[in-house]
């Protein structure tokens, strides 16, 4: 069976999305996740569907949810990607299994043109794809 993981973001529109479709990808013969918001932004952006596309990862059918969709189901990991979902992580999420804060950047608040912002969501996904794979591949 496989672990059940939880990526928790706040807005689930680019960090938390790139994590659960490099870990269904990548991971996907012993993990199945999925990705929730604490405050959903009702889109995956853009540009973090343009970046997942490189290695083959297709968002584009992804949808930005909220945490409460969750409730009541069981996680062996709960991980959170950003400061401000660990600091507003539900109390009911306690009961998952194992929580593991892994922060990232921002890439939605990057500046610049349009490459330099896709560089900084390239640069976001491979950090994840070596953070939160690795943690995983170790547990």
């Amino acid at each position: 069976m496989k672990k059940q993981v939880l990526i928790l973001c706040t807005g689930n529109s680019c960090r938390s999305q790139m994590a659960e479709g490099l870990i269904n990808a990548r991971l996907g013969d012993k993990f199945e996740a999925v990705s929730a918001g604490t405050n959903p932004g009702g889109y995956v952006h853009p540009t973090a569907i343009a970046a997942m596309a490189e290695p083959g990862i297709d968002l584009s059918q992804n949808e930005s949810k909220a945490l409460d969709l969750f409730k009541g189901r069981y996680f062996d990991y709960v991980i959170t990607v950003c400061d401000s979902a660990k600091e507003d992580c539900p109390v009911w999420l306690d009961e998952a299994g194992v929580r593991q804060h892994i922060g990232f950047d921002d890439p939605a608040e990057a500046i610049g043109t349009e490459i330099e912002i896709l560089k900084e969501f390239q640069r976001v996904r491979d950090e994840i794809a070596d953070e939160v794979l690795g943690f995983l591949r170790a547990s």
